[in-house]
Formats: C-alpha cells, sequence, structure tokens
C-alpha cells in the first residue's frame, strides 16, 4: 500500500502511543517456526507415466478432491526456436491454435465454454508453448477430442484470413505490453546480454517486421515441423486415474503420426567481454537503476543457490537492498531481484528506483558496493533459511490447483519437458531446503562477478515507435471450409453440480465473528479480518490516508521494527497483507499451518500494535508520492484516477477511488491522521474474521481468540453517507493525453440505479454475451472481427450502494475514435435491436452451470465468495443454488434485465491516449471532447 511523513517530539510521541498500547495484547511466548525440510517434505505429487507408440508422452496425477480434470499440453517449441526473420512466429501460432481446427472449426473458446472449462488459456516464452484448461471431469473425453485435433488436424484450418486476424492480434498485444513504463527494458536486456544469433537473443513477442513478413505458409511450415505428438507432453490432473487415461489418450492421440524432433538448439551462458553500461529514455516517473547477467538454466547445481541470492539480495521484504537502499538510507522507493530461470539459460537482474531529488549515481554506487559485499562475504544462515521458508510455502499453495498457471499439472509437465523428470520439483525443493551459505556465495562469486550489463531508464521522450506495415491483402478465391474426418464431437457425459463446502461460524470472546470453512488440499491456511470501511471510507480532502495507514501496519509495532516484523513473516514463510475495495478494507494472512499459532501471534501484534514511527511515517509517504507519480505516466493509473468522479458522481464515497489518493494532500498527512484512521475504521466492531483452513474450527477458533479475543474499540467509528445525491457526468469524452503512447486505453462508463445488494443474477449473466466473456459481442467484434485490440471486456462494478457498467478497451492509436464508435453500436444493438440470440443464451447458462465445480477449486476461490456473500447479504449456499437458478432463466428474461439496467446514451468515455494522434479522431462521434493533460490529474480532489 502507501505511506505517509511527519516528525513528532519524543513527548507527542509517547503520548500518542499510549492508548494504542492500552488496547494491545500482552506479551506471549512466540513459537518456532516449522522447519523448512518439514514443509518440503509434505510437497508431493503422485503421478504414472505411459507414452504412446507415436512418442507423446502422458502424464496422470489423480485427485479427487473436486470433479475436474486439468489438461496441460506442452509443446518442446518456443522463440528460442526462431530463425532470424522469423521472430515472433511461437507466438503468434500458440493464437493461430484457437482458431479452430479441421474437425472442431471457428472459436476455440466457443467449444470450451460449451463445457464450462476453467483457467483456460494459452502461453509462449522461449522454451515452450502450452495449452491448458481444466474441465469438469464428465467433459474430459470431448476436451481430448479437441486438443488432439489442433495437434494432428489443424492445416486445413489455417487461411489467410486467420493469419491476418491473429496478426494484428499480436501486435496489439506487443503495443499494448510497450505501451507501459518501461515496457521497452526486455527488449535492451535480450539484446545486451545474448548475441543476435543466440536461442535467447530476442523477445518471445518478436518484431513488428516480422511479424508482419508472416505467411499462410510460413506458419503452416512452422507447425509441421514442431507440432507432433513425440513433440508434446500431456498431463492430467485430477479427478480421473491412469487406466481410464490410457484409454482415452490411446482412443483420441494414438492416431496422430510422428513428426520431426523439435531439436533443441545450443545455448551457452554467454560472458559479456567488459561491463557495459547504457542509458534510455522514456515517459516514466522514477529512474529506475538495472544490473543484468545471464546465468545458468534451472538443470544447473547454481540455478537453486541463485534464486536464493536473488531473493536475500532483492526478493525479501527484509533483503539486503531493501534495508540498505529503501529503509535506512532512504536513496530508493523500491528495489527488487530475480532470477528468471529458463531450461538452458537464466537472467539474473536487479533494479531501484531512485528517489525523486537523490542522485542516480549515488544510487547506483551503493547498489554496486551491497553486491560486491554480498559476493565476497555471502549470506547469512538465517537469509537462506528464510527465502527457503518462504518459496517452500508459495510452492505448496500454488499446488492445490491442479492446472491453470502453476498448479500440479504445471509441475509435472515443466519437469518432464525441461528435465525429463516430472517429480523435478521435489528434487529442486530439496536443493532448496538443504541450501548453505558456502553454496550461495560460491555460486554468485561465479557468475555475478563477471561483466554486468547496466542499463538506467530516465524520465524523458521516447524514440520514435517502430510501428507495424501489415502486407497489403491479396484478394483470393474464397477457401472452401476442410470437411472433418472424424466425426462428431464425443457428448459429455453426466455432469456433477457444485458441491459446495459447509460453511461454519464461531465468535471471538469480544463478540467478534469467524465465518469458517474446511479445506485440506494443501497445509494451508487463510484468514481475512474484513473491516467495514473500503474505498468509501478513505477520508474526504485527504485521500489517500487509508493507503498509508494499512502501508504503515507491516512497518513496525510497538515491539518490532519494520526489519524485525519482516524477517519473521519470512522465517514462518507466512504473508500478511492488506487491501481494499470499495466497501471493505481487509488484512490478509497466509501462513502454513504448521505455523499457524506462531503468524497468528505476529497477525495480531501488526493489526492491534502499529507503532507509525514518524520515520517510517516520512518513508513510506515518500514512497506513496512516488508511486502516484507513477500512477500519472501509466495508461491504467490514469484512467483510474478520472473515470470514478465521472461515472459515480463527485460526491459518492466510492469517488474516493482515484488510485493512491491525492498527492498535494498525501505531501501534508502526519501520524495524527493515520491514528485516527486506524481507530475509526480498523476496529473490532467493525470486523468479521474470514478463514479457510485444513485445521479444525475449534482450533482455529481457539488460537485466534488467544490473540484478538480481548480487542477492544477506541473512540468513535467511523461513517460513511450514502445518503448525498450524485450526479455522474453526462456524456463525453475526456481525452487524458499521454505522449508516445502507440495504443489508446479506452474506458466507457455508464451509471445505474443497481446496488450491489440487489439480486443481480440476471443482468450479469446477461452481460456474458455483450462484454463479460472472450467469445462476448464486444471482444468479438474489436480483436477477432477488427483485430484493433488485444483484449475487450465489459463489467458491472459491483458495490454495495452503486453498481456502474465498466467497459475497458485498450486498441491501437489510429482506430480509437472508430473503436469507441463501434462499442457504441454494439452496446446499442444488444439493448434495442440485436438481444441475446438462443446460442448465445445456451452458451452462458451451460457454461455458468458446468464452470462452477472449477470455479471453486481452490481455497481462495471459497475464502472470496464467502466475503460476497457477506457484503451482499446472501445465504452461505448461494453458489450452490445457482444450477437451479440459471436452469429457470430465459433470454427474454436476461434481455429486459440488460435494457432496465443500461441506458446506450449515458455513457461517458474517458481515452488515454496521444492527444496528437488521437484528438481529431474523436470530432465525428458526436460528443464533446475535454483534453486534459496527464499531469493535470494528480489532484485527486
Amino acid at each position: 500500500m502507501t505511506v505517509k511523513l511527519l516528525a513528532l517530539t519524543g513527548v507527542a510521541l509517547a503520548a500518542i502511543a499510549a492508548p494504542v498500547l492500552a488496547q494491545g495484547t500482552a506479551p506471549a511466548a512466540t513459537p518456532k517456526p516449522a522447519p523448512v525440510a518439514d514443509l518440503v517434505r509434505q510437497v508431493d505429487i503422485p503421478y504414472s507415466e505411459f507414452r504412446l507408440p507415436n512418442g507423446l508422452r502422458v502424464i496422470v496425477n489423480t485427485d479427487r478432491k473436486a470433479p475436474v480434470v486439468a489438461v496441460s499440453v506442452w509443446y518442446n517449441v518456443g522463440s528460442k526456436f526462431e530463425p532470424k526473420g522469423k521472430t515472433g512466429f511461437a507466438h503468434l501460432f500458440e493464437h493461430l491454435m484457437f482458431n479452430g481446427s479441421e474437425n472442431a472449426p471457428g472459436e476455440y473458446f466457443d467449444y470450451t465454454k460449451a463445457i464450462g472449462a476453467t483457467d483456460l488459456n494459452g502461453t509462449t516464452y522461449f522454451d515452450r508453448t502450452n495449452y491448458f484448461e481444466t474441465v469438469p471431469a464428465a467433459a474430459l473425453e470431448r476436451t481430448l477430442f479437441l486438443e488432439s485435433d489442433r495437434m494432428g488436424y489443424l492445416l486445413g484450418a489455417l487461411t489467410p484470413a486467420v493469419v491476418d486476424e491473429q496478426r494484428g492480434v499480436v501486435q496489439n498485444e506487443k503495443r499494448q505490453g510497450d505501451n507501459q513504463p518501461y515496457g521497452l527494458v526486455e527488449y535492451k536486456q535480450v539484446e545486451n546480454l545474448f548475441p543476435a544469433t543466440h536461442p535467447y537473443g530476442h523477445t518471445t513477442i518478436g518484431s513488428m517486421a516480422d511479424l508482419d513478413s508472416a505467411s499462410v505458409e510460413d506458419v503452416k511450415s512452422w507447425f509441421r515441423g514442431h507440432y507432433a505428438p513425440n513433440n508434446a507432453v500431456l498431463v492430467l490432473s485430477g479427478d480421473i486415474d491412469a487406466a481410464r487415461a490410457k484409454t482415452l489418450v490411446a482412443k483420441y492421440f494414438g492416431a496422430i503420426p510422428r513428426g520431426p524432433d523439435s531439436v533443441v538448439p545450443a545455448a551457452s551462458v554467454p560472458t559479456l567481454p567488459a561491463a557495459r553500461y547504457e542509458v534510455m529514455k522514456d515517459r516514466v516517473a522514477n529512474t529506475r537503476i538495472y544490473r543484468m547477467w545471464a546465468v545458468p538454466g534451472l538443470n544447473d547445481t547454481d540455478s537453486v543457490a541463485l534464486d536464493v541470492a536473488a531473493g536475500a539480495l532483492g526478493g525479501l521484504s527484509s533483503s539486503r537492498l531493501d534495508n540498505a537502499l529503501v529503509r535506512k538510507e532512504k536513496l530508493a522507493v523500491s528495489v527488487s531481484a530475480d532470477n528468471e530461470t529458463f531450461a538452458q539459460v537464466g537472467m539474473f537482474s536487479i533494479s531501484a528506483d531512485v528517489r525523486p531529488g537523490v542522485d542516480p549515481a549515488l544510487v547506483a554506487g551503493r547498489l554496486d558496493a551491497i553486491v560486491t559485499e554480498f559476493l565476497a562475504n555471502g549470506p547469512s544462515a538465517d537469509e537462506v533459511q528464510r527465502v527457503a521458508t518462504r518459496d517452500a510455502a508459495r510452492t505448496i499453495a500454488g499446488l492445490e490447483s491442479t492446472g491453470g498457471f502453476g498448479g500440479k499439472a504445471v509441475a509435472l509437465a515443466q519437469g518432464e519437458l525441461y528435465s525429463n523428470d516430472p517429480g523435478f520439483y521435489k528434487k529442486q525443493l530439496a536443493t532448496l531446503a538443504a541450501e548453505t551459505p558456502a553454496q550461495v556465495k560460491a555460486a554468485t562469486a561465479k557468475w555475478l562477478s563477471r561483466p554486468v550489463y547496466g542499463l538506467t531508464v530516465v524520465p524523458g521522450p521516447r524514440d520514435a515507435y517502430v510501428e507495424a506495415t501489415p502486407p497489403a491483402k491479396v484478394v483470393t478465391a474464397p477457401e472452401s471450409a476442410v470437411k472433418g474426418t472424424r466425426g462428431a464431437l464425443p457428448p459429455v457425459g453426466t455432469l456433477t453440480d457444485l458441491v459446495y463446502p459447509r460453511i461454519e461460524r464461531a465468535r471471538l470472546r469480544n463478540g467478534i465473528e469467524i465465518v469458517y470453512a474446511h479445506r485440506d488440499a494443501v497445509p494451508i491456511t487463510q484468514a481475512v479480518i474484513s473491516f467495514d470501511a473500503g474505498v468509501a471510507a478513505d477520508v474526504p480532502g485527504k485521500l489517500g490516508t487509508q493507503q498509508l495507514t494499512l502501508a504503515m501496519l507491516s512497518e513496525g509495532t510497538l515491539t518490532r521494527d519494520s526489519i524485525t516484523l519482516a524477517e519473521a513473516k519470512e522465517r514462518l514463510g507466512a504473508s500478511v497483507s492488506a487491501g481494499s475495495s470499495a466497501d471493505r478494507t481487509t488484512l490478509t494472512l497466509f501462513t502454513p499451518s504448521a505455523n499457524l499459532a506462531a503468524s497468528t501471534e505476529l497477525f495480531a501484534d501488526i493489526v492491534r500494535n502499529p507503532k507509525f514511527d514518524p520515520a517510517e511515517v516520512a518513508r513510506l509517504k515518500n514512497q506513496q508520492l512516488s508511486r502516484i507519480a507513477a500512477e500519472l505516466t501509466s495508461p491504467q493509473g490514469l484512467a483510474t484516477r478520472v473515470y470514478p468522479k465521472l461515472i459515480y458522481g463527485a460526491a459518492s464515497p466510492y469517488a474516493k477511488g482515484t488510485g493512491s489518493g491525492d498527492a498535494k494532500a498525501v505531501a501534508t498527512l502526519g501520524r495524527d491522521d493515520l491514528i485516527a484512521f486506524q481507530h475509526g475504521w480498523l476496529r473490532p466492531d467493525t470486523a468479521t474474521i474470514f478463514v479457510v483452513s485444513d485445521r479444525p474450527l475449534s482450533e482455529v477458533r481457539a488460537t485466534l481468540d488467544a490473540r484478538f479475543g480481548d480487542w477492544t474499540p477506541t473512540g468513535a467509528r467511523g461513517t460513511k453517507d450514502f445518503t448525498v445525491a450524485t450526479t455522474p457526468a453526462t456524456p463525453r469524452i475526456v481525452l487524458v493525453d499521454r505522449p508516445d503512447s502507440p495504443q489508446s486505453l479506452i474506458l466507457g462508463g455508464a451509471p445505474t440505479a443497481l446496488m450491489g445488494t440487489d439480486d443481480l443474477l440476471a443482468v450479469s449473466t446477461a452481460n456474458d454475451s455483450l462484454g463479460g466473456s472472450f467469445v462476448s459481442r464486444v471482444n468479438l467484434d474489436l480483436r477477432e472481427g477488427r483485430h484493433w485490440s488485444y483484449g475487450v471486456s465489459g463489467s458491472f462494478r459491483r458495490a454495495q450502494f452503486q453498481t456502474p457498467y465498466l467497459l475497458y478497451a485498450p486498441v491501437q492509436a489510429d482506430k480509437t475514435g472508430e473503436s469507441i464508435i463501434a462499442l457504441q453500436g454494439d452496446v446499442k444493438d444488444f439493448l434495442t435491436t440485436k438481444g441475446i440470440s438462443q446460442p448465445e443464451f445456451d452458451r452462458t447458462i451451460t457454461d455458468a452451470i458446468r464452470s462452477l465445480p472449477g470455479n471453486f477449486e481452490t481455497s481462495g476461490a471459497v475464502l472470496s465468495a464467502m466475503q460476497s456473500n457477506a457484503l451482499y447479504r446472501r445465504p452461505d449456499d448461494y453458489y450452490a443454488t445457482l444450477p437451479q437458478k440459471y436452469r429457470a432463466m430465459t433470454a427474454a428474461e436476461l434481455d429486459a434485465a440488460a435494457r432496465k439496467a443500461l441506458d446506450p446514451s449515458k455513457f461517458v468515455w474517458v481515452v488515454v491516449g496521444d492527444a496528437s494522434k488521437v484528438r481529431g479522431q474523436l470530432d465525428s462521434i458526436g460528443l464533446p471532447v475535454e483534453v486534459v493533460p496527464a499531469a493535470s490529474v494528480a489532484d485527486a480532489r
């Protein structure tokens, strides 16, 4: 969160601290953390494996916690396989795999939506391309048909139109990434760490020119050379056993012939001949200093040691760089260190954001000196243990999911593809638990003493952006549709409705309610203290007070300073985070359950006994001001600071949600302001505790009661006033001028009469067809139809007392005006003459029912649902009742709900883009246009 500044005299400090101490917990013995070796022993993914005659490697993990199966296909092809002149091809082809195959033509997402798939996507990086979805167990056979069809029967579906469409989408994905502050750094990183001819010497997204040159024959050649069963790993994780897996996989993948083997290119770890330093200008708020090295990949014995080094240097909250540059010397507002590991090489990077007003050369010198000292002496045993415990806890939590971006299927597939061992993750964890300071010192001395690549990014205008020049479209005779040869799609079996966990309740001695769900897939406890506060509770005229207060909670208590507090969390593998939604402010504890008692003691100290040390307030306030400045350089940051007043109305409490606050107000905040907010809002009589744990409620309640049961409020409770009449802005376009933007970010918002406590099921279900899914009207129009965007969406922004509708559309700059006109047309058609079609309705309802079990696979999803039910005053079993409600709906009912809620003539548009390119496009839309300089958005009052 954010921070603030004020120096008080010792007398004043003692006087103010006294009431906080009075309500604090008495000192108690803190249990010792569980040894990291014990945590690592808890990590296990049982699996079996087999190989088809065509070379397909198959790994099966049985996990019966939910009636779903994660399907993950990893191909041994990524951007490191791309020849000169073909950069970006691996990623472009990933996109093409979602545009239909010979026996399943059309959008792949139509088929996955029809079976209720969740956690679905595809990704490409240097080493691999993967495709994944989590599906109801009864839909596994159909899913294997679909995956096998795009593995073996894709060529007939690749047409010039499909290539042109996805070329445009990928180029907008590139623009979207490049458009971010520091968005061009990755190009500098790979181009300077690796020779141009090195397999890792270009980015995965590729160059505009190479993407422009991609032809149908090029992509077909790519498919023939790499997409074959002998180059793939298929992982099935979930409600499936090995015997059934063998039968189904052989049935659908067995007939696909082998192809050429993907030959992994040789990729040594290069060493620069001498240190190299560069300065790059970008539209950024803070100067950022980078230090980078090429290092070994994950199969090297030094890889894990370098992970530990990155954690100790700049990954832990209590890292060397954090403690020196941010906390003590106050030369930087943030630091980081990361060892990004790939199959054959890695990239070790360190960065520091210079505090405004500080000489970057001074920061660079101190950063280099700290690294030099680390190379000479290595980490302490405690640092190694803290990094290992943190990483082990994260791994345990991530393996609750069967699939997605980081579940069991990912661990098994990555191990097999990169290391020929599905269980390689266990070797990595064992190595992590056994790391010693001497091993880390040796690895860092070996690799980080080599010549460094140093990059400094300073505020200033960017170099001219290299835009795309797509090839002229060649008019050809329409290609006849390829006739499938595999017959109809397999049927979906009998699906299991959601079995939602039983919700239990208890109370602490002081009356705080505990809402609890038992989940034992992983030995992790997550607890959220939810306060009736939220964005709406921020202080009028002092916006940013809440963020600074929350940020200060983890920066020292009456008995622990910020470093001691950070180290204590790390030893436990615990994290404590703070956040706020429109209506609620939350403090969240994540901990291995083996350390529940000790983590709860620490959590209570943070929540109940913050010190608000004046020196720390000053430091964190500078960080918050720096964050506000960064928001003024970010497309999303600028839009977020502008739209709330327009859509909610300036008088609405929800209009306070403007990023990190008002810069002028934050600059004046002091310790008294933070204590006042804490006493008014972060108090037991506004709190509910939500817990998901593998430990029984009796143990959880006793542990919480020991630390929070005697907590009493101090002073008067804060109040929120929603009785004030609010007046949203009249329809208009507000253009926030952000020079050098290759993309424009469009937000379109409309007020509604809806409240979050209303029954919004019908209107939110209707929105699935307008803006709520990949196959929604707005996304299919601007992304798939016109390929002007990487992705467009629309949603109802549900809050307790107001629920406006918001469209989100990042589009290429030269199509800004046309995109707004297209969105206006999509919304108007949907709400008038072209309501929900029968295929859209059927698809939405089917997906809504079938996806429920997958949506609640993890403890985090259950924890979030428990909080939503409480906020919107719904029964505990609300989600279990949804299938019956969905089955009773009609298309006419959904149309009526949408038309009642939304008026297409009420939309206000916010555009963040380069006014010199965009302003002229907006005049023909027929709305007043207001141009706002980005710098003027700093005043959030």
